[in-house]
């Protein structure tokens, strides 16, 4: 899944297809049943792209940090590895930082 993942970030222009991507990637793995980017607007955490069925009793975070910066936060629910989402969430911090000004419009997977 890191594979892929790496090489879809590596070949997208767009950071909302990418972070769309990432979510769905996520989802596809066993035991994950719902993952959601959310971005640190204005101190505020705003979910952004996300795609599943949400269970918030099994939902663990990690911190999404570009250039030592808090600029969002990967939210996974379901049966996963600490160490993965973490790597998912380096991965995907410089798309976040792009991607974080949805203009107020929800996003959907």
């Amino acid at each position: 899944m890191l594979e892929t993942l790496e090489r879809l970030l590596g070949h997208s222009t767009e950071a909302d297809d990418a972070l769309r991507a990432t979510v769905e990637l996520l989802v596809a793995e066993p035991g994950i049943v719902w993952a959601g980017i959310a971005f640190l607007e204005e101190g505020s955490l705003v979910l952004g792209p996300a795609t599943g069925s949400e269970d918030l009793s099994r939902r663990v975070h990690a911190p999404i940090v570009y250039r030592d910066e808090p600029v969002g936060e990967l939210w996974v629910d379901g049966d996963s590895e600490l160490a993965l989402i973490g790597r998912v969430a380096e991965l995907v911090a410089p798309h976040v930082l792009v991607g974080w000004d949805t203009g107020g419009e929800r996003w959907e997977a």
